[in-house]
């Protein structure tokens, strides 16, 4: 029986800013039809860390695999490019345009109009759009309204299901509950454990253990930099994760 290998692995990864070492020799592992819950205080190193993954940074040192082949990505559209799909607090999405516009937004569909001109297909986007959103169980009314007009939820919504719908490998998500309702929080986790379903795995950063706990399968703690220990969910306690992340119990060598 061969070993399940890892869609994602990373050995060594280092960051430096001038005399500031952000992350320092960091190792781990992401593998299919899994979340893995990224956790530690503030100045800990895991933005930076998956922003080395997602090419917003390039390492100072270490290695990337992507299912097993190693990679190096100059620019976040690269990763893209592989399937690694971030979505951020800010979602980087258009307020003023609707969902399925930001759905295919820079990759819209065309069609020939009159024979003569090429126009955006904007029946075929609505059409895809709903079907991506129905893969993932979302349920937004009204497509054609402007994302200013829809709640946090819909729009976390709006965002996963345009890196589902472009073939995302790895769902990298950093604070994804952040500034949502305690409904719409749940939604979000739903959908976590929806992209797990479906053979995508998720690494989840959060301040919200509540989240992790309730998502992750693994958990991964950083601080200052450094990753201190590697625990199975089921297996540990807030406690224990709290514990590792203020350095009150050693790291694990």
């Amino acid at each position: 029986m061969t070993e399940k290998q890892p869609l994602l692995k990373v050995v060594d990864l280092q960051k430096h800013f001038g005399g500031l070492i952000a992350v320092d020799n960091v190792g781990m592992e992401v593998y299919p039809g899994e979340v893995v819950g990224l956790v530690g205080d503030n100045g800990a190193g895991k933005s930076t860390l998956i922003k080395m993954v997602s090419g917003v940074y390039q390492p100072d040192g270490g290695r990337i695999y992507l299912a097993g082949e190693e990679v190096h990505f100059a620019t976040p559209m690269q990763a893209r490019n592989q399937g690694i799909e971030t979505i951020y607090q800010d979602l980087a999405l258009c307020e003023n345009l609707d969902a399925s516009v930001n759905i295919f937004l820079g990759r819209e569909p065309m069609r020939r109009r009159l024979g003569l001109f090429n126009t955006v297909d904007r029946g075929r986007m609505l059409a895809q759009s709903e079907i991506a959103l129905d893969q993932l169980d979302i349920e937004i009314p009204n497509l054609m309204r402007p994302m200013r007009l829809m709640s946090g939820g819909q729009r976390q919504a709006v965002a996963i299901a345009r890196a589902v719908y472009w073939n995302a490998r790895l769902m990298i998500m950093d604070e994804p509950t952040a500034a949502l309702a305690v409904a719409e929080q749940r939604k979000v986790l739903d959908l976590c454990r929806t992209l797990r379903d479906q053979n995508v795995p998720v690494i989840i950063i959060s301040h919200n253990l509540l989240d992790i706990f309730a998502v992750a399968d693994r958990i991964v703690v950083l601080r200052r930099g450094h990753k201190v220990t590697e625990l199975i969910t089921s297996e540990t306690s807030m406690n224990e994760v709290v514990s590792y992340m203020t350095g009150s119990m050693a790291a694990v060598q």
